[in-house]
């Protein structure tokens, strides 16, 4: 998978694969950039990463060096079945579509529970909020968690002899992870302050994001509560953006601030976007009481590794794509009832109905409870 949440997401039909298939040998095939997410994962022996410029022919090549026996293609992508039919590994199983009927020789229909992430024209939008009516596919998908696009890949991996039941998406950072996070970052892990994540980026675009200010309005009042630590999480091109959040946090919270009603003690405020490995990030996400975060890859890594999450949904849906197991009851998800959303866009075209309309006040309720006594 080519994104950090789909990755997360598969995890799932890999550890059914170990589970029908105990002595086979699993190989993950995944962009160089996931590489490290694998690390320690039970079900899978070996990773094959893909570098950025490496063609579908020579990952065919590598592949066709070994004696692989049956390839599960889980990305929809054209790409993804080339290179295994370069491979010429004589089992090759995916979803129909794009072109790859010829390349596979099992070609799976879609779920009849599947529901496509279509991006809504303006056009639609503006109808749909004149209209004030829920589009259809979600509206009878609200009550269910059969949509979740964990069941497409386990979906998939029933066709190599797996069970399809779903169970938690799995990652694992070990305890020396965690302990050298602390040690690098200076971070006090005997400290009595519970220490809170913040993840206010989304890369796929400002879309998924909910406004700054309010990120900082709400890790403040979160901060009074509870005097947490706060980490804030992200990639490079985020890292101005948790720049500036942490900055008006570290501000808002000093006693001599016209915000601030009683004096408190200054806060830690750890700004690492952009400054850690996935292995990195993953052990923060670990050691964290709490992740407060848009959709996004961090989310789906917190929730995998066990790790409270508070998620922000916009134009995209928890239906589809929520963290965790569809349906457990340890995250929480919040998203305004706009006729919009999702639209599944990576800019709003009109007012960003769906994230303005997330309160300050219910995202810092949903914070303070979802962290363990």
């Amino acid at each position: 998978m080519n994104w950090l949440g789909d990755a997360v997401m598969s995890t799932p039909a890999l550890s059914r694969c170990r589970e029908a298939h105990p002595e086979a040998h699993i190989a993950l095939l995944t962009p160089a950039k996931l590489a490290e997410l694998w690390q320690h994962h039970p079900a899978v022996d070996s990773i094959w990463p893909i570098a950025d410029k490496e063609t579908a022919w020579s990952v065919g090549r590598r592949l066709r060096r070994e004696t692989f026996d049956l390839a599960v293609v889980l990305p929809n992508s054209f790409r993804s079945a080339l290179e295994v039919w370069l491979a010429r590994i004589p089992i090759r199983i995916g979803y129909q579509g794009q072109w790859r009927r010829g390349l596979l020789t099992q070609a799976v229909a879609s779920r009849s529970a599947a529901v496509p992430m279509r991006k809504r024209s303006e056009r639609e939008i503006r109808h749909l909020i004149q209209s004030k009516t829920v589009p259809q596919a979600f509206a009878a998908t609200n009550s269910t968690n059969s949509a979740h696009h964990i069941h497409q890949y386990l979906h998939l991996m029933s066709y190599a002899g797996a069970s399809s039941e779903p169970v938690p998406p799995r990652l694992v950072v070990t305890e020396a992870e965690v302990k050298a996070f602390w040690e690098r970052w200076q971070i006090a892990a005997n400290d009595s302050r519970p220490l809170f994540g913040l993840n206010p980026g989304a890369e796929y675009g400002p879309a998924k994001r909910w406004p700054a200010e309010r990120f900082v309005e709400a890790a403040v009042e979160i901060q009074r509560q509870t005097n947490c630590h706060w980490i804030i999480f992200g990639v490079q091109a985020e890292s101005e953006l948790a720049a500036s959040i942490a900055a008006q946090i570290q501000a808002a919270v000093q006693p001599q601030s016209p915000i601030a009603n009683r004096p408190l003690p200054t806060p830690s405020v750890h700004n690492l976007a952009g400054r850690t490995t996935l292995r990195e990030l993953a052990a923060g996400l670990k050691a964290c009481r709490v992740l407060l975060t848009n959709d996004s890859g961090p989310m789906h890594v917190a929730a995998a590794l066990g790790t409270p999450v508070v998620a922000l949904f916009g134009s995209t849906s928890p239906v589809l794509t929520g963290p965790g197991l569809p349906g457990e009851g340890r995250h929480s998800l919040l998203q305004a009832e706009v006729p919009c959303a999702p639209c599944f866009r990576r800019r709003c075209p009109i007012d960003f109905r769906c994230m303005n309309g997330i309160s300050v006040e219910a995202v810092v309720e949903a914070v303070v409870w979802a962290q363990p006594n």
